[in-house]
């Protein structure tokens, strides 16, 4: 398997060269040179199978640079139940992502079992893994550089404390997170782990991630990876779990892969309903992919108008569901790639306009008028917008009928799954974050406090550690060079 860059001027690589690097030296993402195929053969005999044996058994189609017997022991280091399960209060299940049904033809893909309540430990935690396994092999270290607006960064954090080798600078907009969210990174104390709280919003932070992997020299001489979403190891982790919901919906171990399913994932920088969208590809019969954003409605504009246009960072706005705060999708234009049938040209274009015109706010494209837009339909995307007012209806409404505490992105793709779905056609929400992460909408949707996970009661309180920065790329690489120097 190699892998390519979406803008087509960067040599063909391999899974463990692309793991350690991020972007492509051209400033584009890495795609594999051509999607696996799942046959229905394999869909019939990966039914029942756990979440290590299914995961080992779709990450083998894209890793073959890592000896089987290795990935399969990394897998299964990775997806344990002292990792994932009993997180949840009163919960005793053993399933890494149980399926919850809230009524015949609904339910919800539970992804937040893991350290940091949130969806993206699924791929963190063997993100984690890899790197280590990576730098050990080669006898190298890594700076990872990261941006978060809300869950990235602990998910992050968690995965790399106390890892041989690895140390993580993240990027945070100052005081646009959630109380709980800035308190689970701001509290680790681990020597590895440094935070940077940036004056602006996250794209802000993006940018400099973006600016400092395009600086190749600075790059090569401080060894800076990436964990956000830009990473293709993120992505392919994530595809997983769209297989295992696809058989828990349709009747688990003894099910049929005849029936089609919607998913509904709330989006920010579209790594998760990406991720949706290569398991399509691969043949799961994924029939809807649902793209619920909130007020930051910039993909829904693209998926209903064919126009891109992402917001300045001043038009980016603070909303109750924070990690969706994101003007700037990265991994779409993993998609548009797609899209534009792999057209590497084509994407170059179409980002130059855009990165040429940031600066103005006048970056767009618009794929209206051309035959690329009515593929987005073939590809089975439709989407949807949910507001501060609809998530607090929809937590509301998910608790009056159900008794089931819903965080405020997955209450919007729920909205959105609801009002978008075929009828007929099974709808999966997927989880995003338990609710104990914002607190503050909950007891307003509510008038009463989540529940916390043991241990995790008044974490707002410890001691935290974190530096204020201006959104200065420059400023960023001093403190990076300044603190490598420190050993392990």
């Amino acid at each position: 398997m190699r892998y390519i860059s979406t803008r087509g001027n960067s040599p063909a690589r391999t899974f463990t060269e692309i793991l350690l690097a991020g972007l492509a030296p051209d400033g584009g993402l890495y795609l594999p040179e051509v999607y696996p195929s799942v046959s229905r053969a394999e869909l019939d005999q990966w039914r029942g199978l756990s979440y290590p044996a299914l995961a080992f058994k779709v990450l083998e189609k894209f890793i073959d640079d890592i000896p089987a017997a290795d990935l399969k022991a990394l897998i299964d280091r990775t997806y344990t139940p002292a990792v994932y399960c009993n997180i949840r209060p009163g919960d005793d299940s053993a399933e890494i992502t149980p399926l919850r049904w809230l009524e015949p033809g609904l339910a919800i893909l539970e992804l937040s079992n893991g350290p940091t309540l949130a969806f993206k430990d699924m791929a963190m935690q063997l993100l984690g893994n890899l790197f280590e396994y990576a730098l050990e092999k080669t006898g190298q270290e890594l700076n990872i550089l990261g941006a978060t607006s809300g869950d990235t960064g602990s998910s992050a954090e968690y995965a790399m404390r106390g890892k041989r080798g690895i140390r993580v600078f993240m990027l945070s907009p100052h005081g646009k997170m959630s109380r709980f969210q800035t308190a689970q990174m701001f509290s680790l104390a681990d020597p590895n782990i440094f935070n940077i709280a940036v004056k602006g919003v996250f794209d802000d932070c993006q940018d400099i991630v973006k600016s400092v992997s395009n600086d190749h020299a600075f790059k090569s001489e401080y060894r800076i990876g990436t964990v956000n979403s830009i990473n293709w190891a993120r992505v392919a982790a994530q595809i997983v779990y769209y297989f295992k919901g696809y058989f828990a919906a349709t009747g688990g171990a003894g099910g049929s892969n005849d029936q089609e399913v919607a998913f509904s994932v709330p989006s920010g920088n579209f790594g998760n309903i990406c991720a949706g969208h290569i398991a399509r590809t691969m043949g799961l019969p994924i029939r809807q992919l649902i793209l619920a954003t909130n007020e930051n409605n910039v993909l829904d504009e693209f998926f209903r108008t064919g126009v891109y246009r992402p917001r300045s960072n001043a038009e980016t706005r603070q909303t109750s569901s924070p990690s969706m705060d994101i003007s700037k999708a990265s991994n779409f234009e993993r998609f548009v790639f797609d899209l534009v049938g792999r057209d590497a040209g084509t994407v170059r274009a179409l980002w130059a306009g855009i990165e040429s015109g940031a600066k103005s706010s006048a970056g767009a494209f618009d794929l209206s008028g051309g035959p690329h837009f009515a593929r987005i339909r073939d590809y089975g995307f439709v989407s949807g917008t949910s507001t501060h007012a609809d998530r607090l209806a929809t937590i509301r409404r998910i608790w009056a009928q159900y008794g089931i505490m819903v965080d405020t992105h997955s209450a919007d793709g729920l909205k959105v799954g609801l009002e978008l779905r075929e009828p007929g056609l099974p709808l999966v929400c997927l989880e995003t974050a338990l609710p104990a992460k914002f607190d503050e909408t909950i007891r307003e949707a509510l008038g009463r406090e989540p529940e916390r996970p043991a241990g995790l009661e008044g974490i707002e309180q410890l001691p935290q550690r974190f530096a204020v920065m201006d959104a200065d790329a420059m400023a960023i690489k001093r403190y990076i060079e300044e603190h490598c120097r420190a050993p392990f």
